[in-house]
């Protein structure tokens, strides 16, 4: 798309650009063609295509970030999930490509690489099994890379057996980096529907349908929104503030296109999509429930939540993909509950349960994101909130995913203290009684019928 001179004045310009970000430049990598005949080689060969791939991305990011003099929170890389690479290579494999990556990262200078992925709804291959009885030691062992695991779609069902094995591995995990209040979970997700082209961690990949190698950006801006409500009347009409919000995603996704333009020029790659979710962090102000408040809630989390985020959500969808035709990845509003102050303080005040926040996700992107529970929780309680979060996105045919953190030695009302953008999130309490018969039965929940439209 060509841009003019004064759509480009007028973007880069509009009253509260001194609220927004660029949340993430991501590019996407294939490495289909790094299969080589040993494990080691395999990593090798890993290692050395990120490298020469992405070795102009930091520079030539924040030389875009200068130009347009607006910030851009991270540079990060998408690839090929691993589980690809796994399939006829040793135990050891998923191993040393996990090293392999976390090594690129960091002399790359990128904050997150996500892909060490499978897409294991319908079934597991030996490949895959490795990846995932290597995933705790990866996750404790690496920094930067994220993992991601889909087990259920609307097309195939939900499988049961998947999510089991995983909560194994996310309780092993939480063990493992208990001295960081499991960090380690944080880099994990599980998810019914994944996309291929979602450039946010932790749950990015690079898809199988995709080319070689693209750029993708994700547009922020909670902070945005919120400004623009905070000058409205108190009493203007909800189709108002609906229309206020679609156009200020509108402007906002225009800059989006602009640095998504300019940044596949400058690396040579296709152009990927602009995700327009409204991305929060633990900074006051830049907060999506602060925004739901405003909208009409006295606090996130009480009765009428789950309308004024519909409301929101769509607003955002629309105003976004008016002003490009490149909308992909996950689009719409975040609810990481570590990651939104608004959101913090309703949790600890005990108004935003975990019960509040499942049935938020039938309405918003994503799912159950950054979210602590006591660390003695049993297994079978976390398979049955995996499960219905996947089966909530699997009947309703939307993207949802479950990022769970079990903190060893903490339990409800206490505060799991994660950092930066992570942020910090109270520990979230769960209910007595358990799931233990789908623990105990294991197996696969068929397809729905919505998933039957040939």
């Amino acid at each position: 798309m060509t841009f003019q001179l004064n759509e480009i004045l007028e973007t880069i310009s509009f009253p509260y650009l001194n609220h927004f970000d660029i949340r993430t430049v991501t590019m996407g990598l294939s490495l289909r063609d790094c299969h080589r005949s040993g494990d080691q080689q395999t990593a090798d060969a890993v290692y050395d295509k990120l490298c020469f791939e992405a070795k102009d991305l930091v520079k030539e990011v924040d030389q875009i970030s200068q130009k347009f003099n607006i910030p851009i929170a991270n540079k990060r890389m998408a690839i090929t999930p691993v589980s690809v690479l796994c399939d006829g290579k040793g135990a050891q494999a998923p191993l040393l490509i996990a090293h392999a990556i976390d090594k690129a990262a960091k002399e790359l200078g990128l904050d997150f690489i996500g892909g060490y992925s499978a897409l294991i709804d319908k079934g597991i291959t030996k490949g895959e099994r490795n990846l995932i009885e290597a995933l705790p030691q990866v996750l404790t062992e690496t920094d930067r890379l994220c993992s991601s695991f889909n087990v259920a779609t609307t097309r195939t069902g939900l499988n049961m057996d998947a999510i089991i094995l995983l909560s194994k591995k996310i309780l092993e995990t939480a063990e493992l980096t208990k001295e960081r209040d499991a960090i380690g979970c944080a880099k994990l997700v599980v998810f019914a529907n994944a996309v291929e082209d979602n450039p946010f961690m932790a749950g990015a990949f690079h898809g199988m349908s995709m080319g070689d190698k693209s750029v993708s950006v994700g547009i922020s801006g909670p902070g945005v929104v919120r400004q623009v409500l905070a000058e409205a009347p108190k009493d203007l009409p909800l189709q108002d503030i609906y229309t206020l919000i679609k156009k200020t995603s509108f402007k906002m996704t225009r800059v989006g296109e602009l640095f998504l333009t300019e940044a596949a020029k400058r690396l040579q790659c296709d152009q990927g999509i602009i995700d327009i979710s409204l991305a929060p962090t633990p900074t006051p102000g830049d907060s999506v429930g602060e925004v739901l408040e405003l909208i009409g809630v006295d606090q996130i989390g009480t009765h009428g939540t789950t309308a004024a985020l519909a409301l929101l959500n769509d607003a955002i969808k629309k105003g976004g993909t008016m002003a490009t035709s490149k909308v992909g990845g996950l689009s719409g509003a975040f609810i990481p509950l570590s990651e939104d102050a608004a959101m913090i303080e309703s949790a600890k005040s005990g108004t935003l349960t975990l019960d509040k926040l499942e049935a938020m996700t039938c309405v918003c992107s994503v799912g159950l994101d950054m979210v602590a529970v006591p660390g003695d929780i049993p297994l079978a309680t976390l398979v049955g909130i995996i499960a219905d979060e996947c089966a909530l996105g699997m009947v309703n045919n939307k993207t949802t995913g479950v990022r769970i953190i079990p903190v060893p030695g903490k339990t409800t009302g206490d505060t799991a203290i994660f950092g930066g953008l992570l942020g910090e999130a109270p520990i979230i309490s769960i209910h007595d009684k358990q799931a233990s018969g789908l623990l105990n039965r294991g197996g696969y929940i068929p397809t729905p019928v919505q998933g039957f439209r040939n």
